[in-house]
C-alpha cells in the first residue's frame, strides 16, 4: 500500500537541527544551485550593453539566453542518469569545473562566437550541476524533517537567485560593465569547487546497468528541439519554418522516447515511476508553477517599464521585495509542509499563486506599483511553497538508487517550465492588437486560470486512492 505523503508523521513544531558538517555540505550544494539560478537572470538587463560591445544585433541577442537554455534543459535527464551510474559526486565536481571555465571564457569573450561558446558551456555545466546537486542533497539528507529543511533552504536560495540576478545585473552593469556579471559567476565557482571534494561523499546505483543510448538520444534531441523552437518563437513568432520544423521534430522525438523507454531493459526514465501518482502530480504542479510564474515576472517587467515608465533599477526594487518575501516563505516552508503534508501544500500553494496573480488584473494604465509589488510578492510566496512541496512530492518514497531519475525529472520540469511559459504566453502580451497594457491583462488572466485549474487537479488527484 502506498504511503500517503500528505499526512504529517511528526510534530511540525519540533526544531530541526543540522550538525556542522551537514551544514557545510548543505552550503556547498545550495551555493551551486544559487549560482545556476543567478545565471538565468543576471545577464538579462545587461544584454543591450553587451550587444553594443560585442557587435551583436538586437535579433542575435536572444542567443545569449538560448545558448544557455538549450544545453541546460536538453541534457538534464542524460546527466542525471550518468551520475546515477558513474558517481554523483564525480559528475558534480566536473560540472562545477566546467561551469567555472565557461564563465571565465564568457567574461573575457572577444567576439560573439566566443561569448556564445562560453554561454553554451555554462549551460552544459548547469545540466550537470542541477540534477547531481539535487541527487546528492536527497541522498545525503534522509527523508523526513532533515530533507524538508534542506529542500526548503535550497528552494529559497534558488528563488532568491533569480531575484538577486535581476537586481545585481542592472547595478553591476552600470557600475562595472556587463563582463562583471559573468565574472561574478566565475568567483562563485572558485569558492564552491575547493570546498566540495572534502564534504561530499560518492554515491551511485550499485548494479550499474548499461546506459540507455536510444533513450538518451531521443529525449535529449527532443528537448533540444522543443526548447529551441519555443525560445526562437518568443522572438520571431511561430510562423518561421525553423520554428515549425523543430517544434514538430521535438514532439516526434519525445513520442519516440516514450516508445523506446517502454521496450528498454534499462530505461533512462522508468515509466512505472512516471505512473506513480506522486511523481506525475508533483511534476505537473512543478511545470505549472514555474512556467506561469516566469510569465508573470516577464509581463510585470514590461508593464512597469513600458507602461508606467519606471526605470530598470526601480523595477529591480519591486522584485527585490518579492525576493524578501520569498526568503520569509522559505523559512516557514518546513513547518507548513510538516503540518499540511507535501501534496496538500502543493495544491494550496498553487491555488494561492493563481488567486494573487488574479489580483494583478486590477493594475491601471497610469498607476499600480503598490498593487504590483504586493500581489507579485504574495504570489511568489505561494510559488516558493509550491517549488519545495513539488520537489518533496516527487522524491518521497523513491529509493536512493533511483534518486537521480527522480531529481532529473524534477529539474527537467523546472527547466522546461522556465523555458515554455514566456514563449507561449509572453508573446501574447507583446503582440496584442490593442497594445501592451491590454495584452498584459489578458496574459495575467490566462495565467491565473491555468494555475487555479492545476490546483484543483492537485486536490482531486490527492484525494483519489
Amino acid at each position: 500500500m502506498a504511503i500517503d505523503t500528505s499526512v504529517p508523521l511528526r510534530d511540525p513544531t519540533a526544531p530541526v537541527r543540522l550538525a556542522g558538517r551537514a551544514r557545510l555540505t548543505l552550503f556547498v550544494l545550495c551555493a551551486a544551485q544559487f549560482m545556476v539560478a543567478l545565471d538565468f537572470s543576471v545577464l538579462n538587463v545587461a544584454l543591450p550593453v553587451l550587444g553594443a560591445d560585442l557587435g551583436m544585433s538586437t535579433s542575435a541577442l536572444q542567443w545569449a539566453v538560448t545558448a544557455f537554455a538549450l544545453p541546460s534543459g536538453g541534457f538534464l535527464l542524460l546527466f542525471g542518469r550518468i551520475a546515477d551510474l558513474y558517481g554523483r559526486r564525480r559528475m558534480f565536481l566536473a560540472g562545477l569545473a566546467l561551469f567555472g571555465v565557461a564563465s571565465l571564457l564568457a567574461t573575457f569573450a572577444w567576439d560573439p562566437a566566443s561569448f556564445l561558446a562560453g554561454r553554451a558551456l555554462q549551460g552544459l555545466g548547469a545540466a550537470v550541476i542541477v540534477p547531481t546537486g539535487m541527487s546528492l542533497l536527497t541522498t545525503t539528507f534522509p527523508e523526513g524533517p532533515q530533507r524538508e529543511k534542506a529542500l526548503g533552504i535550497s528552494g529559497t536560495l534558488m528563488s532568491l537567485g533569480f531575484t538577486v540576478g535581476m537586481v545585481l545585473g542592472g547595478v553591476m552593469t552600470d557600475a562595472l560593465g556587463w563582463r562583471s556579471t559573468m565574472g561574478l559567476l566565475t568567483v562563485f565557482s572558485l569558492v564552491v569547487l575547493p570546498l566540495a571534494p572534502g564534504l561530499l561523499t560518492e554515491s551511485r546505483t550499485p548494479d550499474r546497468p548499461r546506459l540507455d543510448v536510444p533513450g538518451a538520444v531521443t529525449v535529449t534531441g527532443g528537448l533540444l528541439a522543443l526548447i529551441y523552437a519555443l525560445t526562437t518563437a518568443a522572438d520571431r513568432g511561430f510562423g518561421g519554418l525553423d520554428v515549425l520544423v523543430t517544434l514538430v521534430a521535438g514532439v516526434l522525438l519525445l513520442a519516440a522516447f516514450v516508445v523506446v523507454e517502454s521496450r528498454s531493459a534499462a530505461p533512462l526514465v522508468s515509466l512505472p515511476m512516471l505512473r506513480r501518482r506522486t511523481v506525475a502530480l508533483g511534476n505537473l504542479g512543478g511545470l505549472v508553477t514555474f512556467s506561469m510564474m516566469s510569465t508573470v515576472v516577464f509581463v510585470l517587467t514590461l508593464y512597469l517599464q513600458e507602461v508606467l515608465g519606471i526605470s530598470a533599477f526601480g523595477t529591480g526594487l519591486v522584485f527585490g521585495v518579492q525576493g524578501g518575501v520569498s526568503i520569509l516563505a522559505g523559512a516557514y516552508a518546513p513547518k507548513v509542509i510538516g503540518r499540511l503534508g507535501t501534496r496538500r501544500t502543493l495544491a494550496l500553494s498553487l491555488l494561492g499563486q493563481g488567486l494573487f496573480v488574479a489580483l494583478l488584473l486590477g493594475l491601471g494604465e497610469s498607476s499600480g506599483v503598490v498593487l504590483a509589488t504586493v500581489a507579485v510578492s504574495l504570489a511568489s510566496m505561494c510559488h516558493l511553497l509550491a517549488i519545495i512541496s513539488y520537489g518533496l512530492t516527487v522524491t518521497s518514497g523513491v529509493p536512493d538508487e533511483e534518486q537521480g531519475l527522480a531529481t532529473g525529472l524534477v529539474t527537467t520540469t523546472q527547466q522546461v517550465g522556465l523555458t515554455v511559459g514566456i514563449p507561449l504566453l509572453g508573446v501574447v502580451a507583446t503582440t496584442w492588437s490593442s497594445g501592451l497594457y491590454d495584452g498584459a491583462r489578458a496574459v495575467l488572466g490566462i495565467d491565473a486560470a491555468i494555475v487555479v485549474a492545476a490546483a484543483l487537479l492537485m486536490a482531486v488527484g490527492r484525494g483519489r486512492r
